[in-house]
Parts: C-alpha cells; sequence; structure tokens
C-alpha cells in the first residue's frame, strides 16, 4: 500500500480502535491529576504508528456522535437503534475528545456529526475519493463498513492480519459489498439492535443474494424462490410476505449515507504540520513517556513534505 499511497485516501473508524484500546491496555496511564488516558495512548500509538508506517497522502479520522449532542437520524426513525448497548462510562467519553484533539495537534483531519455516524462520514469522503478515482483503505473492524469497498479497495483492521480486497468480502461477511446492506436486512443486526426478518439467518441470506442484486429484485422475484434448493424455501417465502415492511425499514437503518452535505474536499484530508509546541504539551500533560513522544517528533520533522 504504501507504494502507492498517492492514490489512496485511509478513513479511520476512530471507534474501533479507542474501544480496542479501552478494552486492551492497563489502566496504568493516567494524567497529573489521575484521570485514565488509557484509550487515548492506544489510538494515539495506532495513529502515530499509521502516520509513521504508510506515511498517507490523505488520511481522515471519523468519529460517532458524542455524548449530549442530538439524536442521530437512526434514532429519530427507530428509537430502539443501539439501545441495546451501554453508554460510555464518563472516563472513558471524555477520553474520545481527547483522541480528537491529539488529531487535530498531530495535523490529521478529523470530523463527528451530531446526526450522522461515523460510518456515514467515511461513505461520504471514500464515494467522493472513488469519483476522483482514488482508492479506500477502511481501516475497522466493523462490519457494516464492507459494504463501501469496491475493485481497489481494502478492508482493513490496521494490524498484519484480517484484510479485504473487494473480491474476499463476499467470502467473510456472507454478501458482496453492493448487497450487504440488503444482506443485514434479513438477517439483522444484533450489535446495532437492527431486527430483521424472523428465520432468516445468515447462511439463507447468503444464498438469496448469491441469486437476487437486492432487496427490490428479490421482492419482485419470490417465486423462483422454490427453484433455489433452499432448505425450508416455503417457509422462507412466507417469512418474506410477512416481513416485506420491516425488511425495506431495517435497510434505512443497514444502509450507510454517502452524499452528506459535508463542507471539507479531499484536499482538507492531506495531513498538515503538526503544531510542534502544543503536542510537546499535551503528550506531557498527558502523562506519556518519551516513546510516543519521539515517534510524534519524528512525525513532525517530515511534515508537510511528504504529504505533497
Amino acid at each position: 500500500m504504501s507504494a502507492d499511497r498517492a492514490g489512496v485516501v485511509y478513513h479511520v473508524d476512530a471507534s474501533y480502535f479507542i474501544f480496542r484500546a479501552y478494552h486492551s491496555l492497563a489502566g496504568d496511564f493516567a494524567d497529573a491529576d489521575g484521570q485514565p488516558t488509557h484509550a487515548l495512548y492506544g489510538f494515539a500509538r495506532f495513529l502515530a504508528d499509521l502516520l509513521e508506517r504508510e506515511r498517507p497522502t490523505r488520511i481522515v479520522v471519523a468519529f460517532d456522535p458524542g455524548p449530549g449532542t442530538e439524536a442521530s437520524y437512526r434514532h429519530t426513525i427507530f428509537p430502539a437503534y443501539k439501545a441495546n448497548r451501554e453508554e460510555a462510562p464518563p472516563d472513558l467519553a471524555r477520553q474520545f475528545g481527547l483522541c480528537r484533539e491529539f488529531c487535530r495537534l498531530v495535523g490529521v483531519a478529523e470530523f463527528a456529526s451530531a446526526r450522522y455516524e461515523a460510518d456515514d462520514l467515511i461513505g461520504t469522503f471514500a464515494a467522493r475519493a472513488r469519483s476522483a478515482g482514488l482508492r479506500n483503505v477502511l481501516l475497522t473492524r466493523d462490519k457494516d463498513l464492507a459494504q463501501l469497498i469496491r475493485d481497489g479497495d481494502l478492508f482493513w483492521d490496521g494490524g498484519g492480519r484480517d484484510r479485504y480486497g473487494y473480491g474476499e468480502i463476499g467470502a467473510r461477511f456472507g454478501a458482496t459489498p453492493e448487497r450487504f446492506a440488503d444482506f443485514l436486512a434479513l438477517t439483522g443486526d444484533a450489535v446495532d439492535n437492527v431486527p430483521g426478518v424472523p428465520g432468516i439467518g445468515r447462511l439463507t441470506a447468503s444464498r438469496l443474494f448469491a441469486e437476487f442484486q437486492s432487496l427490490e429484485d428479490l421482492y419482485d422475484n419470490l417465486g423462483r424462490i422454490a427453484s433455489l434448493g433452499l432448505r425450508g424455501a416455503d417457509r422462507v417465502q412466507r417469512a418474506l410476505v410477512a416481513h416485506r415492511e420491516a425488511a425495506f425499514f431495517a435497510r434505512r437503518l443497514t444502509a450507510i449515507q454517502c452524499d452528506l452535505p459535508v463542507d471539507a474536499t479531499l484536499e482538507d484530508l492531506r495531513p498538515r504540520e503538526p503544531d510542534r509546541v502544543a503536542l510537546a504539551a499535551f503528550l506531557e500533560a498527558q502523562g506519556f513517556g518519551t516513546g510516543l513522544r519521539r515517534q510524534v517528533e519524528r512525525i513532525a520533522l517530515r511534515a508537510p513534505a511528504d504529504s505533497a
């Protein structure tokens, strides 16, 4: 990837890396006031490693709506959306804000919206990049984002494993990217508390979308289900008929928006020269050791020449 980084936009799903750090790192990272900083430290190390190793020419970090913001549009149309999740503990919520500050200080574009999720921000920038002839690298493990992958793109967890190109998405997640939102509309998504069509699981939905192009195509051709050799085909067809409205409603929740009115261009995604003085003071205030500070300084010394 590094060899052709000029033609790539890197999209970072901040929540995945922050939650991963929060739950995996020991809690002995704290600032001078004793406030936990381990999620911030893990996120900062990840981002610094990415900047140093990949040297992206365009990168964006997308955040979900923070505590106290208005409900996202998905909550507006379905109040039970993600209702099964516990609220972020106060020490984690605080560190989300610090992660955004770190992005700004290190010179990386970061975005959040009160009404839309990080997925929708990534979808919007990915669509703009594709229209400009650029490829996308999505840094996440959130399966929902697989629907954004197209030929030449990469779905990557940021480590050495779990890298999936367009042709590998179907085998890994159950449906090709173009059909994945429809796939989730049938199976439901327990993580986000999205109900699907009762009795239709991953294997059945995968078989259906190997044959049909979309929910519309499926419902226009329900009579063909019997010829697919599905076990319990009659039951599947009855379930689809009974829950048609629910399936199309669920797709409004599972489909990522790719046309948000974000006031930023692809040029705004180029890394900027870090604010070295403010960044050094920020890292010192968080109680971080010299390793991260030296790494960030190496990145700062290289900017902005390698960003052009």
